[in-house]
């Protein structure tokens, strides 16, 4: 634990224990697993006291990163996904119009990891994948089951690409977007043609991806995305047309 605070002036004393926690495991002076300098010497070390040296510790043990073991001092844990996860759902969900965004995000990670699938995907994941376009068959005309069947079909596509930052990221947003696909299904179930294109532009999806080809991959699934973008823009426009006239 050598990192060394050159910016201690410019921060607050809880913004400097975070700092010093990070920068720590950024440059690898702390790994999960490792135990942290006694409360006293580290709270010297960083020039803050005691009882805000305990809060911080506390908010980061609350976050998930820290395991505080009465009587024998603070480790580093594993950071946790679905704490990321719940962190990014409480701050996203305040925003107006946020699926919207988050879709774009969505399309951003999924058609870089598509491209590794295509590279590194194991005959685990393609076994996994498979098993969720079964899935998603099976629950096309439930909106909850279909939706959360499509998650997982595009969650497995994620995981196949083997880029743990990418699958931190997605995982991350990963309750927006299975709400995504649950309202999407929704709203397009009942959509003249819908049931054909699910099924063949997730089967091309996935064939490209047995096939090894990254550039008919990312082609794909950026055509899938854009088509279910005009399926849900017709079904609102159906809906508001049936509509009686006030």
């Amino acid at each position: 634990m050598s990192t060394i605070f050159a910016r201690g002036d410019d921060l607050s004393g809880a913004e400097q224990v975070f700092a010093f926690f990070r920068d720590a495991l950024l440059d690898g002076s702390l790994r999960p697993g490792e135990r942290l300098l006694g409360e006293r010497e580290l709270a010297l070390k960083l020039g803050v006291s005691r009882p805000l040296l305990r809060e911080a510790l506390r908010s980061l043990a609350m976050l998930g990163f820290l395991d505080i073991r009465h009587g024998k001092g603070a480790y580093v844990r594993q950071a946790d996904i679905n704490v990321l996860s719940d962190f990014f759902t409480f701050s996203l969900a305040q925003q107006p119009d946020i699926l919207d965004d988050v879709m774009q995000a969505r399309i951003a990670i999924e058609c870089q990891a598509i491209r590794l699938a295509c590279e590194r995907a194991t005959e685990t994941d393609l076994k996994r994948i498979g098993s969720s376009l079964t899935r998603l068959m099976d629950t096309l005309h439930d909106p909850v089951e279909g939706g959360a069947a499509d998650f997982a079909f595009h969650r497995a596509i994620v995981e196949a690409g083997h880029s743990d930052a990418l699958a931190t990221l997605y995982g991350a947003i990963g309750e927006l977007l299975r709400r995504s696909h649950v309202q999407r299904r929704a709203v397009t179930v009942s959509e003249p043609g819908i049931v054909e294109y699910l099924v063949e532009a997730h089967r091309e999806v996935f064939l490209s991806i047995m096939d090894r080809d990254a550039d008919a991959a990312d082609r794909k699934l950026r055509d899938h995305f854009a088509i279910g973008d005009e399926f849900r823009r017709r079904s609102l426009i159906s809906v508001f047309a049936r509509r009686p006239q006030s």
